[in-house]
C-alpha cells in the first residue's frame, strides 16, 4: 500500500475495497458489506506497521517474548483497531456519509471464538498491553474452528452449537508456506550411533500438519504491531484421496482429512469420555510442537550457539495447558540437535515460566501414563527422565523423607499412574507465579509449598492481573472516557493509568457528578434495550443493575446469587402492598457458559432460567425484581454490560478464585462490588478503600476447617437458605427434580463451596447494597473514589513487571 493511498480517507478505502474486494456496488452495499469494506481499510493500515513490526524485531539484537496460551478471548477487531491508531472519529463521519452508523457496522462483526473465560481475555489484554508498550512479542494458539460453542437457551437449558465465527475474518493471513508436521503414536527406536552415543528416535504413527494463520495486533498509539500465530490442523497427506473417491470409497475419501480437523475443531472438547481426553491432550501437543518447532526455527536463521537460546528467548505459559511445550524443547534439543541432557535442560529450565491461575486441586490437569504413553511415546520416555533426575536431587538435599519425595513427583502413584503437569510446570521452569497477591500466597504455603522447600521462595512470586484500560474503558464506555479527558487534560490516562487518581479533586464537583450519573443511566439504557431485544423482558433502568457475568462454575458461585435471588423473591412476595413500595427496585443479571459436561453448573444455569420465567411474570413483584440470563455471553457483550452495572458480584469461596480480571472492568466503569475476600478483590479492597467495597463471608483461612466440620457432620443449614430449598422443592421454579442434585450437594453432601455457611452475611450485605444505592449522592462519590484509585490495574504494569522480573526483555520501538 502506497503512502498516497495510505493518506486515503477510510471512507475512500472503504468504497474501494466494496467495490474491487467484495465486487459490490455503493448502491447494493448493506451493513455486512460497509463491516467488511472498512475492516479491509483498517486492515490494509495495520499491514505497513506489522511488516516494519516484524522487519525491525527480526534485525534487532533483542530477547523476544512469547507467550502459549490455549485461548486469546480477542472480541471483536475493528473497534479496538480504529481506536488504537486513532481514526475512529474519522470512520465515523466517513460512514455517516455513506449512510451508516458507525455502531451498527460494529455489530456487524462476530467476536473471535479463541476463548472462554478470564484465561483467554488476560491473554488478549497482556497482547495488547505488549504492543502498546513496544515490546517484542508473539502470541501462539489455536485456530479453533467452531470456537467453544454457542450458548443457545432452550426451555431454559443450555444448549451448545457450532460457533460459525470464521465465515469471514479478515483479521487473519494464511501463512499456507508454514507448514509443520506434527506426529503422534508411533514407537521409539533406541540405538548407538557411530559415536558410540545413545540416541532415540521416534517412528511411525500418524502426522497431521498444523499450518499457520497470523493475526496482527496493534498497540495504541504506537506503531508496534505484533503477531498472533494461530495453528490449524489438517491431514499432511492432503484433503481428498482420489483412489479412494474413484474405487467408490467416498466417505474415507475425506475421512482423514475430517479426523485430522478434529484437532482445532472446538475449545476444550468435551473429556467425560476416553476420546475426549486423548483430543484434550493431542490439541495441546499439536499447538506446543507447532509452536515450538516454529520458535526453534527462527532462532536457528540466528546461526547463534544453543546456550544462547535463553538469552534471546522467553517462553511463558499461561497455566498448564502449554506444559508440554518444556518437554518438546527437551526432545527437539536431545534428540534432534544432539545437545546433551544436561545442556539442553539448562537452556530448557532457564527458557520458561509459568503462571498458575488456580488453586484448586482438581483443576491442576493430570494425564494418565498409559494414555501420554500411546500418544506420545518419547515424550513419556523424557518425563520419566526428568522426574528421575529430579527426584535424585531432591533425595540429595533431604534423603530421609520419602513422602516428600512422593509429593514433589511429577509422577502420581495412583491406578492409573498419572503425570502431574503443574509439577512438569515447576520444574522446567524459572520462574512461577500466582496471579494475585492471595493466590500466590495460598500456592507458596498450601499447594506448591513442597517444591517452595525444594527449590526456596525465590523461584516463586507474584504478579496480579490487570486489564487494557483501551478496551474496557475508552472502547467500552467512550463517554466516560471523553469526561475524564476533559478533567485529566487530555487521555494519556490511557497509557498510565495512575493518572486517574487526580480524579478525586472533583469528587466535589456537583456538574461533575451529575454528568456521571447521567452516563451511568445512559449505559443502563443501552444494556436494558440490548434485554428487550435478546430476551424480550423489559427491565428499568433507574432499578439497581445488580451483575454476575462470568464462566458458570461451583466455586464461583453463582447458585449462590441466584438462591439470595429467591430469597428476595420470597421476601417481597410475603410483604403487604404498602411494604412493597419501600423495596429497592432490582435487576439482576447473570450470564456465562457452563462447560458441556459439567452437569451441575449447567442445572444452575437451567434454575436461573426458571427462577426467571416465574419472577418476571409475576404481578405482585412488578419492577421490584426482574432476573436476567444474558445467553451467549462474550467480550462484545461485556462491553455493554460493564458499563452499565451498579454492582457486580464476584462472591467466590474464599482462596479458590485466582484472580479474576471482571471485577477491574466493572470498577474501572464506575460499578461498585459486593465479593468475597478473595483473587484479587482483596488488593482493589486495598486500592480504593474497604468503605467502597462491600465484602462478606468466611475468610480463606477459615474454609478447611469449615469443610472439615462438615465432612464429620458438624453442619447446620442456614434457616433463610432452608426456606429457598423448601420454595423450590415445593415447585415454584418447575420440576424440583431438576434441582435436586444442586441442592442435595449444599444440603446433604457437605456443602464444599460453602454456599450455606456465607448464606446470611450475603443477604445481609445484599440489603446494605440497597441502603447505600438509596442515597444516590454519596453512590456516585463511592464511584468516582473507586474509579479514581484503579491505576494499579492496568495490564501495563503487569506486562512491565513480567518484563523486569521474570522475562528480561527491553521495547524496542519500531522506527517510522
Amino acid at each position: 500500500m502506497s503512502e498516497a493511498r495510505r493518506e486515503r480517507k477510510p471512507s475512500q478505502e472503504l468504497v474501494r475495497h466494496v467495490e474491487t474486494t467484495l465486487a459490490r456496488s455503493l448502491y447494493n452495499c448493506d451493513e455486512l458489506a460497509a463491516y467488511s469494506g472498512t475492516a479491509l481499510a483498517f486492515r490494509d493500515r495495520l499491514i505497513i506497521d506489522w511488516n516494519k513490526t516484524q522487519q525491525r524485531q527480526s534485525s534487532a539484537d533483542q530477547k523476544r517474548v512469547y507467550y502459549l496460551s490455549l485461548e486469546f478471548l480477542m472480541g471483536r477487531a475493528l473497534d479496538n483497531a480504529m481506536l488504537n491508531v486513532g481514526m475512529k472519529d474519522a470512520a465515523r463521519d466517513g460512514l455517516k456519509n455513506l449512510g451508516f452508523r458507525i455502531e451498527d457496522v460494529i455489530d456487524q462483526e462476530h467476536d473471535a471464538a479463541l476463548g472462554n473465560g478470564g484465561l483467554g481475555r488476560l491473554a488478549a489484554c497482556l497482547l495488547d498491553s505488549l504492543a502498546t508498550l513496544n515490546y517484542p512479542a508473539w502470541g501462539y494458539g489455536l485456530r479453533y474452528r467452531y470456537g467453544i460453542f454457542k450458548q443457545e437457551i432452550v426451555d431454559g437449558y443450555q444448549v451448545e452449537v457450532p460457533d460459525y465465527w470464521l465465515d469471514f475474518n479478515p483479521w487473519e493471513f494464511p501463512r499456507h508456506e508454514i507448514a509443520v508436521d506434527i506426529q503422534f503414536y508411533g514407537w521409539v527406536r533406541k540405538y548407538q550411533d557411530d559415536n558410540g552415543k545413545t540416541v532415540h528416535s521416534w517412528q511411525d504413527g500418524e502426522t497431521v500438519q498444523a499450518v499457520a494463520y497470523d493475526v496482527p495486533i496493534p498497540g495504541y498509539g504506537t506503531s508496534t504491531t505484533n503477531n498472533l500465530r494461530l495453528w490449524s490442523s489438517k491431514a499432511s497427506s492432503g484433503e481428498f484421496d482420489f483412489q479412494k473417491f474413484n474405487a467408490g470409497d467416498y466417505e474415507n475419501a475425506v475421512a482423514e482429512q475430517q479426523r485430522a480437523e478434529t484437532i482445532s475443531a472446538v475449545l476444550y472438547p468435551n473429556d467425560n469420555l476416553e476420546r475426549g481426553k486423548e483430543l484434550r491432550l493431542k490439541q495441546q501437543y499439536f499447538w506446543c510442537a507447532a509452536s515450538l518447532h516454529d520458535i526453534v526455527r527462527r532462532f536457528k536463521k540466528t546461526k547463534r550457539a544453543w546456550a544462547e537460546f535463553p538469552d534471546q528467548i522467553a517462553i511463558q505459559l499461561n497455566d498448564t495447558h502449554p506444559t508440554l511445550a518444556i518437554v518438546e524443547l527437551q526432545r527437539i534439543l536431545v534428540d534432534l540437535e544432539g545437545l546433551t541432557w544436561d545442556e539442553a535442560w539448562k537452556i530448557v529450565t532457564n527458557t520458561f515460566g509459568y503462571t498458575n491461575h488456580t488453586v484448586l486441586p482438581e483443576a491442576l490437569e493430570k494425564w494418565s501414563v498409559p494414555l501420554v504413553q500411546k500418544l506420545l511415546p518419547r515424550h513419556m520416555q523424557i518425563i520419566f527422565d526428568i522426574n528421575l533426575f529430579f527426584l535424585q536431587t531432591v533425595e540429595k538435599k533431604f534423603p530421609n523423607d520419602r513422602d516428600l519425595l512422593s509429593r514433589v513427583s511429577i509422577i502420581e502413584e495412583s491406578h492409573p499412574k498419572m503425570v502431574r503437569m503443574a509439577h512438569i510446570a515447576i520444574v522446567g521452569s524459572h520462574k512461577v507465579n500466582g496471579v494475585a497477591e492471595l493466590h500466590s500466597d495460598l500456592l507458596q504455603t498450601t499447594l506448591f509449598k513442597d517444591f517452595v522447600q525444594v527449590y526456596g521462595p525465590d523461584k516463586f512470586t507474584n504478579v496480579t492481573n490487570g486489564i487494557t484500560p483501551r478496551r474496557w474503558l475508552h472502547q467500552a464506555n467512550p463517554r466516560l472516557s471523553d469526561l475524564i479527558a476533559t478533567k485529566l487534560g487530555g487521555y494519556h490516562f490511557l497509557t498510565d493509568l495512575a493518572l486517574l487518581d487526580k480524579l478525586e479533586a472533583f469528587v466535589d464537583d456537583e456538574s461533575f457528578r451529575q454528568e456521571w450519573a447521567e452516563i451511568k443511566t445512559a449505559n443502563k439504557i443501552r444494556l436494558a434495550k440490548h434485554i428487550k431485544d435478546t430476551t424480550g423482558y423489559s427491565v428499568n433502568p433507574t432499578a439497581l443493575f445488580d451483575i454476575q457475568v462470568k464462566r458458570i462454575h461451583e466455586y464461583k458461585r453463582q447458585q449462590l446469587n441466584i438462591f439470595g435471588v429467591i430469597h428476595r423473591y420470597l421476601t417481597i412476595k410475603s410483604m403487604s402492598p404498602e411494604e412493597r413500595k419501600k423495596v429497592l427496585p432490582r435487576v439482576s443479571i447473570i450470564g456465562g457458559k457452563a462447560a458441556p459436561g459439567y452437569w451441575m453448573a449447567k442445572t444452575v444455569i437451567h434454575l436461573v432460567n426458571s427462577v426467571a420465567s416465574v419472577v418476571n411474570n409475576d404481578p405482585d413483584i412488578g419492577d421490584l425484581l426482574k432476573v436476567i440470563f444474558i445467553q451467549d455471553y462474550n467480550v462484545s457483550k461485556a462491553e455493554i454490560i460493564c458499563p452499565a452495572s451498579d454492582i457486580s458480584e464476584h462472591i467466590s469461596t474464599a482462596g479458590t478464585e485466582g484472580s479474576g480480571t471482571s471485577n477491574m472492568k466493572f470498577v474501572l466503569n464506575g460499578g461498585l462490588i459486593i465479593g468475597t475476600c478473595d483473587g484479587a478483590n482483596i488488593e482493589i479492597t486495598r486500592e480504593i478503600g474497604e468503605q467502597n467495597i462491600f465484602l462478606f463471608g468466611n475468610l480463606a483461612e477459615d474454609v478447611e476447617e469449615l469443610r472439615h466440620r462438615h465432612y464429620y457432620g458438624d453442619f447446620q443449614l442456614d434457616p433463610q437458605l432452608a426456606k429457598v430449598f423448601d420454595a423450590i422443592r415445593s415447585g415454584t421454579f418447575g420440576n424440583p427434580g431438576d434441582f435436586s442434585a444442586l441442592i442435595a450437594s449444599i444440603a446433604e453432601h457437605g456443602d464444599y463451596y460453602l454456599v450455606s455457611d456465607d448464606f446470611n452475611s450475603y443477604v445481609t450485605t445484599q440489603n446494605m447494597v440497597d441502603e447505600a444505592f438509596r442515597n444516590q449522592d454519596e453512590w456516585i462519590v463511592k464511584s468516582i473514589t473507586s474509579v479514581a484509585r484503579m491505576g494499579f490495574f492496568s495490564t501495563d504494569r503487569v506486562i512491565n513487571e513480567y518484563a523486569d522480573g521474570i522475562w528480561n526483555v527491553e521495547p524496542l520501538a519500531v522506527k517510522d
